[in-house]
């Protein structure tokens, strides 16, 4: 079965696409289910037996290369080109040889073949087309035009009227039933899983004008893909967004079936951190984000085998860090759709997504997966001090606040979520928390001392935002709520109250 035929095309469209250090050509787009082509115009024989006419002195011009097979050693060393004259074969000059006499001398020059050519760039893709047998040898370096580069024999395409990108010419061989047309052929291919895109600057913050590109899991990168207008270039965003997004849903469905229920996918996707060192050259890198189980995943490349989880960048747990989706205000550079993440530790990682779509699709993820791991866990208890004495605080998802202490086990006081009325912290180890006792109304103070102060206060949070999430049947479809309700909840030098 053809590759393409399992292949949904969701979208068709003509770009200029840059491609190194070329000027930009024009390409057409095909976006599919799983996979983007990228297309440039061709000239092939579509019936009859197809008469490459390579040169020779019959047509008193050096033979021309007419074909290049894919990924053999003459097109992976990128120095042999479709239009290159060949002059000479293992040191023999072949410029004046027939095109029969050529192929012989190539059949017999062995497994090592030097080529000596007449070097073109980039040649027209109707170099392969039947030459005129009266042109004038005429050798160039000129790689556009109406004519072959190689001579000015006079051969120009003509379409027919009714527009059918139908060639032909005065000047045709004499050869019947051959009809040639210009048609769009593969470029290249993209596969989407696990893909990335972006409109900036490789490593900066510097937005491209109406361009994107394409990267493939495997490296394979599309080239500047140049879009028509600003509304085009973002339709093209949001369909390859889309498609990348469906299939790593797939993907993710297919791989849970592998994992237990505690450790369950959530989310993967692309996007960009940025360095910390402000003296880099490169402010931004890629980086693979997972969401599975208890644990934010910090990867350099998508995890594709179980060994692969092992050997995350770093792991978070996902109910000991916080979230902050930033606005306008809060950005540091030109990039949009930015959000943070600060670790355990203190530690302030910062991201950017590419579309508003990608960073909304985050939240929900990270919502989801810190209310999945809450309900999961129920409690989470931390060594403290207060005054001099080891003590164990125990957030629980049911009861409140247990505050015990660590040798006896005995409680010393409890209070319920909706009694805590506020907090405070000095940044370093020690929390304030204000709650209401439920007889007097009257506020109470109660300071503890520990030593992973952001881990707790993320932990209040997560379970503070778990809380209000529960009274919302309708949670995971709307994020909203929850967000308004976490963002309540805590920041740093929290205040918590319900």
């Amino acid at each position: 079965m053809d590759f393409r035929t399992a292949c949904e095309e969701t979208k068709t469209g003509i770009c200029l696409l840059q491609d190194g250090n070329q000027e930009p050509f024009k390409v057409r787009l095909h976006l599919a289910k799983d996979i983007l082509m990228i297309q440039e115009q061709d000239v092939i024989c579509v019936s009859g037996e197809p008469f490459y006419s390579g040169g020779g002195a019959e047509h008193n011009i050096p033979v021309v290369v007419s074909k290049i097979s894919k990924e053999q050693r003459a097109e992976l060393s990128g120095l042999l080109f479709i239009g290159d004259a060949i002059l000479q074969i293992n040191g023999i000059n072949v410029r004046k040889c027939r095109h029969e006499e050529v192929v012989q001398v190539l059949r017999n020059a062995g497994e090592e073949v030097t080529l000596t050519v007449s070097f073109l760039k980039r040649a027209p893709a109707f170099l392969k087309l039947p030459l005129n047998e009266d042109c004038a040898c005429a050798p160039s370096d000129q790689s556009s035009g109406t004519s072959s580069p190689l001579c000015d024999s006079g051969l120009h395409l003509n379409y027919h009227p009714n527009n059918t990108d139908t060639l032909s010419c005065s000047s045709w061989p004499t050869s019947p039933g051959l009809r040639w047309e210009k048609r769009w052929c593969d470029l290249r291919l993209i596969p989407l899983l696990h893909s990335r895109f972006s409109q900036y600057v490789p490593g900066t913050d510097l937005s491209r004008q109406n361009a994107f590109q394409v990267i493939a899991v495997d490296g394979v990168c599309s080239g500047i893909i140049q879009s028509l207008s600003a509304e085009d270039c973002v339709d093209w965003l949001q369909a390859i967004a889309t498609n990348i997004s469906n299939l790593t849903k797939h993907n993710i469905k297919k791989i849970n079936r592998n994992f237990p229920v505690n450790q369950q996918i959530v989310y993967m996707g692309w996007c960009e951190a940025r360095e910390q060192d402000p003296l880099q050259d490169r402010v931004y890198s890629p980086t693979f984000l997972a969401l599975r189980g208890s644990c934010l995943y910090k990867f350099l490349a998508p995890p594709v085998t179980t060994w692969d989880w092992t050997r995350a960048e770093k792991t978070f747990s996902v109910y000991e860090i916080m979230c902050k989706i930033l606005k306008d205000s809060d950005l540091l550079d030109r990039r949009k759709h930015c959000f943070t993440v600060q670790s355990e530790s203190g530690e302030d990682l910062y991201f950017s997504v590419e579309l508003e779509s990608d960073l909304a699709q985050w939240e929900r993820a990270f919502q989801t997966a810190t209310f999945l791991e809450v309900e999961r866990i129920q409690c989470k208890t931390y060594a403290c001090v207060l005054e001099s004495h080891l003590m164990g605080l125990t957030i629980d998802f049911s009861t409140g606040f247990i505050c015990f202490d660590a040798a006896t086990k005995a409680i010393l006081w409890r209070y319920k979520f909706s009694q805590l009325k506020g907090s405070s912290d000095d940044g370093k180890s020690k929390i304030k928390f204000l709650f209401q006792n439920p007889d007097t109304k009257q506020i109470e103070a109660k300071e503890l001392e520990f030593s992973n102060l952001f881990a707790v206060l993320h932990c209040i949070h997560s379970f503070f935002a778990a809380k209000v999430a529960c009274l919302d049947p309708l949670f995971l479809g709307n994020q909203a709520t929850v967000s308004a309700a976490a963002s309540s909840a805590t920041t740093s030098k929290a205040k918590y109250t319900t």
